[in-house]
């Protein structure tokens, strides 16, 4: 078995009046996208500037590509890239000299395609002369991502990536994080964004005020504790609803029947089948489906539980 991208053991980061991170653990496997979750000043931007070298942390240890960063900082971080928050280029160089140095920076020769590929992925090629001051925002924010990508880094931190750009950047870089995971690129995505995170993630990582609160796998994370809301409206109003369905509950005016579906609970199938079983008079069924923004907030305020 592969030994992985990413080794964080025990990880703090103190600060004279802050704990930024407090004993923080997690691994990342090769060619998984891994979803780092939490509310600003969680912890995020901090554990990704201990693992890239910005930020130097107080104990603990990290492994990148098997190479301990106590004994080696420099080597393992050259197959890193990190888009960060913050624009953060030379604003007199052009779009593709910008592409061209990110290059010379990690030790790779000039590669004219590797270049070329990164503009046309990110819809910059009609932008590859001009001077980067001259980018909008969402241009400016699709260099950094190319930037970040442009060396071909074995892991890669998306940290906010498609913030205050347009849903059309959100979905070029879904399908460009897809292409990654299918070449054994590793991502780590961090994002406010979170039909993003559920759209792309394998596993799920929740940080809040420094403390990991809990690391699983996405499908069974929404599973555990995720959620779906079925509400059927009556034409007539009934006395009572059938046995199969008594786990919900009906309106005042007895027209509007609705069932939360947990873990543990009837499906919300079932439960349907059981009021047109019982020839209740069903006018209108709909259903809300989990989402992963009901479980974060589940698990912020305590309910989910450490896996």
């Amino acid at each position: 078995m592969a030994a992985p991208v990413l080794e964080v053991s025990h990880l703090t980061k103190k600060y004279p009046k802050l704990t930024a991170l407090e004993d923080v653990s997690v691994s990342i496997d090769a060619g998984e996208i891994f979803a780092l979750l939490g509310p600003n000043g969680a912890g995020k931007t901090t554990l990704i500037g201990a693992i890239c070298g910005l930020v130097r942390k107080t104990s603990g240890s990290i492994k990148l590509l098997g190479v301990d960063l106590d004994h080696d900082a420099i080597t393992p971080r050259r197959d890193v890239g990190l888009v960060p928050q913050e624009i953060n280029f030379d604003p007199f160089f052009s779009v593709r000299e910008s592409l061209d140095l990110q290059l010379g920076y990690f030790g790779r020769p000039p590669d004219r395609a590797r270049v070329d590929e990164l503009l046309e992925a990110l819809s910059l090629t009609s932008k590859a002369d001009q001077p980067t001051r001259a980018l909008s925002g969402g241009m400016k924010r699709r260099l950094l991502i190319a930037k970040a990508l442009v060396h071909r880094p074995k892991l890669v931190f998306l940290d906010e990536p498609t913030a205050g750009v347009d849903v059309e950047l959100r979905r070029d870089l879904w399908t460009y994080v897809r292409k990654l995971r299918s070449e054994g690129t590793t991502v780590v995505l961090t994002t406010h964004y979170l039909e993003e995170a559920e759209e792309l993630a394998d596993r799920v990582g929740i940080i809040d005020k420094g403390k990991l609160l809990l690391l699983e796998e996405k499908k069974a994370l929404m599973k555990r504790l995720g959620e779906r809301r079925l509400e059927v409206k009556l034409r007539d109003p009934v006395a009572t609803i059938p046995d199969g369905a008594s786990a919900g509950t009906l309106s005042d005016d007895r027209r509007t029947y609705v069932f939360v579906e947990r873990a543990g609970t009837p499906s919300c199938a079932d439960v349907l089948g059981a009021l047109y079983a019982a020839h209740l008079p069903v006018a209108e069924v709909s259903m809300a489906p989990s989402k992963l923004e009901d479980v974060l907030i589940r698990v912020l305020r305590g309910n989910g539980g450490v896996s």
